[in-house]
């Protein structure tokens, strides 16, 4: 018996009116069909619960090695701006590069801040109690930290250590400069678009399964195209200015990490982590 004259018997015994598909149509329609948003929703609060309970010595860590890692993104970056003629198209093709780094942290489950931004706050809206707000600000301060450490290593790196060649060194310097040369509020509100757009990517993740190397590469080009502002990827950009000796710590600090960590965390955290809990609240 086929599957369709199985269902026409089912149906003339449960008294139903018979599908228009098969039984093995159903199952490739929920086959094909993408997650719904409540379980995309309990994935990422799940990973979120996770990094709650991690010890603070493996976050510690996890982080650090973020922080060395991310520092390709920028360094790729500037190795195809520098093969590339200075062209409206060549600063969208360059921005290509900005994904290296990402896809490195990303895919190893390194511990980025900005991920951490959606993560995290999920579960302290699901269970709002002064536990999972103590756990938000563990793991959010030994992460940043870490993450700033690697940076500033691997910023001082490039700079000291004969590895970049001395036109790649120049690239990187005058991409770094540009990065972090705008005024707080303008770097403060990039901030909150490359942290929306992370957050967006986190959340989206889940569903793209097999490709998502391509979301991670299509989510951190934008972030790069568009001239937003990451505070750990850019960070590395910062130190490395402020090592060649073209700003200090403290203007780096005020003018560009702070603004851009406000505007990450109000990106990922009070638009995005709030928005995405609001469209499951009343189905969870």
């Amino acid at each position: 018996m086929t599957d369709r004259e199985a269902d026409l018997v089912d149906a003339a015994e449960n008294g139903r009116p018979p599908s228009a598909l098969t039984a093995t149509e159903d199952r490739d329609v929920e086959d094909r069909s993408g997650p719904r948003t409540p379980v995309i929703y309990q994935v990422v609060r799940r990973l979120g619960e996770e990094e709650m309970a991690r010890p603070t010595f493996s976050l510690w860590w996890s982080g650090f090695a973020a922080g060395l890692s991310i520092s390709l993104s920028p360094l790729a970056q500037a190795l195809l701006a520098m093969s590339l003629p200075e062209t409206s198209w060549g600063r969208l093709v360059s921005a290509l590069g900005y994904a290296v780094g990402f896809e490195v942290v990303i895919l190893s489950r390194q511990q980025l801040f900005t991920e951490n931004t959606i993560t995290l706050v999920l579960p302290l809206l699901a269970r709002f109690s002064r536990e999972n707000l103590r756990q938000l600000a563990r793991v959010w301060s030994v992460v940043f930290i870490a993450n700033m450490t690697g940076d500033f290593l691997a910023a001082l790196f490039f700079s000291a250590a004969p590895v970049l060649s001395a036109d790649l060194h120049a690239a990187m310097l005058a991409q770094s400069v540009e990065a972090v040369g705008a005024a707080w509020p303008t770097t403060l509100v990039k901030g909150v678009a490359a942290g929306y757009l992370m957050a967006a990517m986190v959340w989206l993740l889940p569903a793209a399964q097999s490709t998502q190397i391509h979301m991670i590469a299509m989510m951190t080009w934008l972030i790069a195209a568009g001239g937003f502002a990451h505070v750990v990827a850019g960070s590395v950009e910062a130190f490395f200015v402020v090592v060649n000796g073209h700003s200090t710590f403290l203007d780096v600090a005020a003018t560009f990490i702070l603004p851009t960590l406000a505007g990450n965390i109000i990106g990922g955290t009070a638009l995005f982590a709030l928005l995405a809990y609001a469209q499951v609240a009343r189905e969870i």
